[in-house]
């Protein structure tokens, strides 16, 4: 029998998962990214030594990977140095108090009593009710959704009463925490997905969740190491990654894609597997009038998430700031309400803020340090000019780091790259610079999202943060596995076995055990 080709558009974490879940299935699996490395958004900047992840610093639920790994004969751990974080990261409620979020439950409530007693008694409860909420939206995570009646299965109305679907994220929170300032430390989260915990469906609760049970990691390197190891093992296995390398169009005969043209070549494929931004691929790689549902009309007329305002500065001298930092503005809801019309930059902004060398200091020369700030920002819709805007957002992000303790910050600046919505924009080809994808929201989600078998192209499949289930990485892992089992039914492949029982599944029995 022919070998089967597979052409993977993208060299993210969600294409590059995939490609070995295929290339372990069989297929002949090649990998085209427009960038000069892995990673995509997930990559990494180098600068005179000092080295910076562009987005994702949070490396969180490590199993799901280790999974794939094991499928492909291979130990992450081996592969990757994961450090596990204690504590998880530092929250400052602007000019009201602070919590030092710790990895162990009781020292996490002693510094939750210090700001409410109450929440305090609350988190056992909280912690308990989310273990029963991921162990039922677990067949979600794990599911493709081609339609509405994937609503209907058994397990998703099981799931309904507990995933409070006409509820908020801050909402659910209220029934646990009265105090205003802890729901923010277990619901900020929800800017992963870039949008408002005031608007986020509840389910999401699930990913503070998440850290509080599994942790969060630093990978010695940073996240794009995690990508690197990818990407090397990959090319073990014989996928083929050409970087450099832009598509410019996917080939068709009908709806039925037959390759892509890239580089001035035409190349074949059994199967195309979309990687890139999907709003952005759709509306530059694919004829408008061959798509039925997922319209460029329709596309603009979705919601999508909210964009990031970024400085990577390398730093001369120690930082004194915890591996994590996230400083909230003292009027959040109107931070939230700024973002959300993206007119204007928000007036008084929310930061966070990685100081990655005081876990992992190779990441800058010797004596220095590196300094991550990601402040969330409206998408492009809002018309904001950010390249007159830049320059004094960008001192207004100084002072705000000055006022946390980073002093004489201007004078120590030894490297720096500013990105900004038009950056993510243009570098990066993310439609309107919406750093994370379609908005999470219920009429986007499950069937709602575009699906891992693309529904309206024969011979298509989508992984990412754009498709179901979601964005984060680790969603995007468990989505590279929906997408690449789909493809290997689609072309008679053998998925591996191995990856059939998902290390969800084995930690959600163990929780259920629990309860």
């Amino acid at each position: 029998m022919l070998s089967r080709r597979v052409i993977v558009v993208g060299a993210g974490p969600g294409g590059l998962a995939a490609a070995l879940l295929l290339a372990r299935s069989g297929a002949d699996v090649t990998v085209l990214e427009r960038g000069a490395r892995v990673g995509g958004r997930s990559g990494r900047i180098e600068m005179d030594g000092f080295r910076f992840d562009i987005g994702p610093t949070f490396f969180l639920y490590p199993r799901i990977l280790e999974e794939i790994f094991a499928a492909c004969g291979r130990d992450l751990r081996r592969a990757v140095d994961l450090i596990r974080l204690d504590p998880l990261y530092r929250v400052v409620f602007d000019r009201d108090g602070e919590l030092r979020v710790h990895a162990d439950p009781e020292r996490l409530a002693a510094e939750i009593a210090k700001l409410d007693p109450h929440d305090a008694r609350e988190l056992d409860a909280f912690l308990a009710e989310n273990r029963a909420k991921l162990a039922a939206f677990r067949p979600a995570l794990e599911q493709p959704f081609r339609g509405r009646r994937d609503l209907l299965r058994p397990s998703m109305i099981k799931a309904l009463g507990l995933m409070r679907p006409w509820s908020t994220v801050d909402a659910d929170l209220a029934r646990h925490f009265r105090d205003p300032r802890i729901r923010l430390a277990f619901s900020f989260q929800s800017k992963y997905l870039g949008m408002s915990p005031f608007r986020c469906p509840s389910l999401f609760t699930i990913l503070s969740f998440l850290e509080h049970e599994h942790g969060v990691w630093h990978p010695r390197g940073g996240c794009s190491a995690v990508l690197d190891a990818m990407a090397d093992l990959a090319r073990d296995m014989g996928v083929d990654i050409r970087l450099d390398t832009p598509v410019d169009a996917i080939r068709f005969e009908g709806r039925k894609a037959t390759g892509v043209r890239a580089g001035g070549e035409d190349l074949d494929a059994d199967a195309v597997v979309v990687n890139a931004d999907f709003a952005q691929a759709m509306r530059t790689l694919v004829p408008d009038a061959i798509r039925r549902r997922w319209t460029d009309r329709r596309i603009e007329s979705r919601k999508f998430s909210c964009s990031t305002f970024m400085l990577y500065l390398g730093l001369e001298g120690p930082i004194e700031l915890d591996h994590h930092t996230i400083l909230l503005a003292s009027d959040y809801r109107r931070n939230l309400a700024e973002i959300e019309a993206g007119t204007a930059p928000p007036d008084e902004p929310s930061l966070y803020i990685q100081n990655a060398c005081v876990t992992d200091p190779a990441l800058a020369p010797p004596g220095c340090s590196t300094l991550y700030v990601l402040v969330p920002v409206g998408n492009l819709a809002g018309g904001i000019d950010w390249s007159r805007e830049a320059p004094r957002y960008r001192a207004r992000v100084l002072r705000r780091l000055e006022a946390l303790g980073v002093r004489d910050i201007e004078r120590r600046i030894r490297v720096e790259k500013v990105m900004t919505p038009q950056n993510w924009a243009a570098d990066l080809s993310i439609f309107r610079g919406a750093t994370f994808n379609l908005a999470h929201s219920l009429d986007q989600m499950l069937h709602n999202r575009p699906r891992n078998r693309f529904e309206d192209l024969d011979r298509v499949f989508l992984v990412g943060g754009g498709t179901h289930p979601g964005s984060g990485l680790p969603v995007i892992f468990e989505g590279a596995r929906i997408t690449a089992r789909l493809v290997a039914e689609e072309l008679n492949l053998a998925f591996p076995r191995r990856v059939e029982e998902s290390p969800l599944r084995r930690d959600v029995a163990f929780a259920e055990a629990r309860l």
